[in-house]
C-alpha cells in the first residue's frame, strides 16, 4: 500500500466537532443569516456555528484554525503566527468574504486580501457564525462568498472573572484576563489577551532546513471593552470597542534571512440603541472600523522604507423587525457607509443601502414544515453604478421521515473595488464591481449532511501580471463542489465527526485552474469523554491536490504542488475543579513537512500546555 493511500485512510478515520454535544438546533441562536436573531432550525441558508466549547476543546489559537475545521473552508499562510493569511470559503478567496466582529466590518479597505485573518485570536469568542453563499441581498458588497461573524462573549449576572496562561513551542506565550459585572439594568466587561511567539522563519526556500534560518516573531494584544444600560423594559443602549495591536516580523520577497516588520493598530467600535414594543424590535446604530498599519522593509534597491496604510469605515443605520402571524417576520432596514483611505491615497466613497427580508413558516405543508426566506437590497454608490441584489431560500423539514430536511438557496452578490485597487500605483480608476451568482442545495438526514454548491463570478477583479495593474477580467469564473459532513456518538462516550469537501471546478474565464484551491479536503476528529472530567481528542486533516505558482530564476513561471499531505493533532482537557481546567496539545504529531504557500514555512511538531480559571 502506498504512503499516499495510507495518509488518506488515516485522515478519513480521524475529525472535528461543532455544536456537537447536547445542543439541538432549537438551542442555537444565530444573528448573521438574516441580520436578526433566529433559531438555527429556522434558517434556510447553509450555516455553520463554532462554539466557545469547540474552541477550547480543540486548543485553537487563531480564528483561522477554528474555521479550517469546517467543510468548505481552507486557508493559506505565509509563515508562522501573524503572517499574511487568506481563508478560502467554498473556493473563493478572503477578499470576497465579509468578516464581522459583533456585526462591525473587519474587512480592511486598504489591503489586498480583504480581512486580515492573521490578527484574529480566539480568546473572548462566544461563537463564530459562518454563512455560505452570496449574501449581498442582506449585507451588501463584499459578501459574495458568504459572511463570517465573530460573536464575543457576553456578561453574565453578577460579578465574574477568568484568567488563562499558556506556554509552548517557539517560546510561545498566551495569557489574559476577563472581568465583568452585571446588575439589573447595567453591565460592564473588559477582556485583555496577549499572544506572543518567537516563531520561525516565514520563508523556507526549497532545500533549506527551517532550523538554519532566522526566526520571525509576533505579538498580538487584543482588548475588548463593552457596557450596556437598560433605560427601561423597552429600551436599552449597548456600546463595544475592540482594539487589536500587533507587531510582527516577516521576510521580504526572495530574502529568507531578511528583516522586515509590520505594525497594526486597528479599532472596531459600535453603539446600538434597541427598542422593543408590541409592534416591532427597532435597532439604531453607529459603527466605525479604523485600520492603521505600517510596513518597514528594504525596497528593491536595499534602502529601508516605511509604508503606511490608513483606512476608515463609518456606518450608520437602523432596522425594524416586525413579527406577524405565528412565527413570521419582516425586517426593514437602511444604512449609510463611508469608506476612506487617508495615507498616500487621499480618496473616499460613499454607499447608501435599503433592504427587506421576509421569512414565513408553513406548517403541515407536504407533511412537515416549510420555511421560505426572501431578501432584497438596493445600493447606491458615489463612485459606481447602483446595484440591486437578492437572495431566496427554501427549507423543508419533512414530517413523514423524522430527521430529514432539505433546502435550496439562490442569491446574487457583488464586490466593489477597494480604494487601493482603484488609486494605488498598481490600481486602475476605471475598475467596476464584479458580480456573483450562487446556488446551493442541501439534504440532511439525522447525523449526515450533503451540499452541492455552484458559483459564477463575472468581471472578476484580479491583478494582471502583464500590465502590473488591477483589472476587470472579462468573462465568467466558475467554482462548484460538494460538501459532506457526519457526526455521531459511535461508541459509549466516543464521538466521531468527519467532513469532506470536493471542488469539482475552480477555473477562470479561460478554463485555467484557480491557484491555491484544495481539490479534496478531509477533516476528522475522535473525541473521548469516558473518564470523569477528562476530554481526549485526536484530529486529522488530509489536504489533496493544490497548486501554486513558482517563479523560476529566468523569471518564467511554472506550477508547483503544495498539497497531498496529512496532519495529525492531539488535545487533552482536564477539569481539576469546576473553576480550574488544565489543557495541552500536540500539533503536527508526525512532524509532516508541508507548505500552504510555495516557499513559505509551516509549523513542525509543536507542544503547548496551559491553565484556565474562572471566579
Amino acid at each position: 500500500m502506498t504512503t499516499k493511500t495510507l495518509s488518506l485512510i488515516t485522515a478519513t478515520l480521524l475529525l472535528t466537532t461543532h455544536t456537537f454535544a447536547q445542543e439541538t438546533l432549537e438551542d442555537i441562536t444565530v444573528m448573521t443569516a438574516s441580520k436578526t436573531s433566529q433559531n438555527l432550525k429556522d434558517v434556510t441558508s447553509n450555516v455553520d456555528v463554532i462554539t466557545s466549547e469547540d474552541i477550547e476543546e480543540r486548543g485553537y489559537t487563531t480564528v483561522t484554525q477554528a474555521l479550517n475545521s469546517l467543510a468548505g473552508v481552507s486557508f493559506t499562510q505565509n509563515g508562522p503566527l501573524g503572517t499574511s493569511t487568506s481563508v478560502f470559503l467554498r473556493g473563493m478567496d478572503a477578499k470576497r468574504t465579509l468578516v464581522l466582529i459583533d456585526g462591525i466590518r473587519y474587512n480592511d479597505l486598504t489591503s489586498l486580501g480583504g480581512a486580515p485573518f492573521e490578527h484574529l485570536m480566539v480568546d473572548n469568542i462566544l461563537q463564530i457564525e459562518v454563512v455560505k453563499g452570496a449574501q449581498s441581498g442582506i449585507w451588501g458588497a463584499d459578501a459574495s462568498a458568504g459572511v463570517i461573524n465573530i460573536i464575543t462573549k457576553k456578561s453574565g449576572i453578577g460579578t465574574h472573572g477568568s484568567v488563562h496562561a499558556e506556554k509552548g513551542s517557539f517560546n510561545t506565550e498566551k495569557y489574559g484576563v476577563t472581568l465583568s459585572k452585571t446588575v439589573d439594568d447595567f453591565y460592564v466587561k473588559l477582556a485583555h489577551n496577549v499572544v506572543k511567539s518567537d516563531g520561525f522563519s516565514a520563508q523556507q526556500p526549497e532545500g533549506k532546513e527551517l532550523e538554519t534560518l532566522e526566526d520571525d516573531g509576533y505579538k498580538n494584544t487584543t482588548t475588548v471593552f463593552a457596557l450596556g444600560y437598560a433605560i427601561n423594559e423597552s429600551n436599552k443602549i449597548d456600546f463595544s470597542h475592540t482594539m487589536i495591536d500587533a507587531k510582527g516580523e516577516y521576510d521580504p520577497f526572495g530574502s529568507p534571512d531578511g528583516i522586515a516588520t509590520s505594525t497594526t493598530n486597528d479599532t472596531f467600535s459600535s453603539v446600538n440603541f434597541n427598542h422593543v414594543d408590541s409592534f416591532n424590535e427597532l435597532n439604531v446604530y453607529a459603527k466605525r472600523s479604523t485600520f492603521n498599519r505600517t510596513y518597514t522593509a528594504p525596497d528593491f534597491t536595499g534602502a529601508v522604507k516605511t509604508t503606511p496604510y490608513k483606512g476608515k469605515v463609518e456606518e450608520f443605520g437602523l432596522n425594524s423587525k416586525i413579527p406577524y402571524a405565528s412565527s413570521d417576520f419582516l425586517l426593514v432596514g437602511a444604512d449609510y457607509k463611508k469608506f476612506k483611505q487617508a495615507d498616500t491615497i487621499q480618496k473616499d466613497f460613499e454607499n447608501k443601502g435599503f433592504y427587506l427580508t421576509n421569512s414565513n413558516s408553513f406548517k403541515g405543508f407536504i407533511g412537515g414544515e416549510t420555511i421560505l426566506t426572501e431578501s432584497v437590497r438596493h445600493d447606491t454608490y458615489s463612485n459606481f453604478e447602483n446595484k440591486t441584489t437578492f437572495k431566496i431560500g427554501l427549507k423543508h423539514i419533512h414530517g413523514a421521515i423524522e430527521g430529514l430536511t432539505s433546502s435550496v438557496n439562490y442569491g446574487t452578490a457583488y464586490n466593489v473595488p477597494s480604494l487601493y485597487q482603484l488609486y494605488s500605483p498598481y490600481g486602475l480608476d476605471t475598475l467596476t464591481p464584479e458580480t456573483t451568482t450562487s446556488f446551493d442545495v442541501t439534504l440532511a438526514y439525522k447525523d449526515l449532511k450533503i451540499s452541492y454548491f455552484d458559483t459564477k463570478i463575472d468581471d472578476m477583479i484580479d491583478f494582471d501580471s502583464t500590465t502590473f495593474k488591477y483589472a476587470n477580467i472579462a468573462g465568467t469564473s466558475k467554482i462548484s463542489g460538494i460538501e459532506a459532513s457526519y457526526q455521531k456518538e459511535v461508541f459509549s462516550e466516543i464521538f466521531l465527526s468527519v467532513n469532506y469537501t470536493r471542488l469539482l471546478k475552480a477555473e477562470d474565464q479561460e478554463g485555467n485552474d484557480l491557484k491555491r484551491r484544495v481539490t479534496d479536503h478531509v477533516k476528522l476528529s475522535v473525541d473521548y469523554y469516558g473518564i470523569t472530567d477528562l476530554h481526549l481528542g485526536v484530529n486529522a486533516e488530509y489536504v489533496g491536490s493544490r497548486t501554486d505558482t513558482k517563479f523560476n530564476p529566468d523569471f518564467s513561471k511554472s506550477d508547483v504542488e503544495t498539497g497531498k499531505y496529512t496532519l495529525l493533532h492531539f488535545t487533552a482537557n482536564y477539569n481539576i475543579t469546576e473553576e480550574i481546567e488544565v489543557y495541552g496539545s500536540i500539533e503536527n504529531i508526525t512532524d509532516e513537512k508541508y507548505q500552504t504557500v510555495y516557499g513559505y514555512a509551516t509549523s513542525p511538531r509543536a507542544f503547548y500546555a496551559g491553565i484556565r480559571a474562572k471566579f
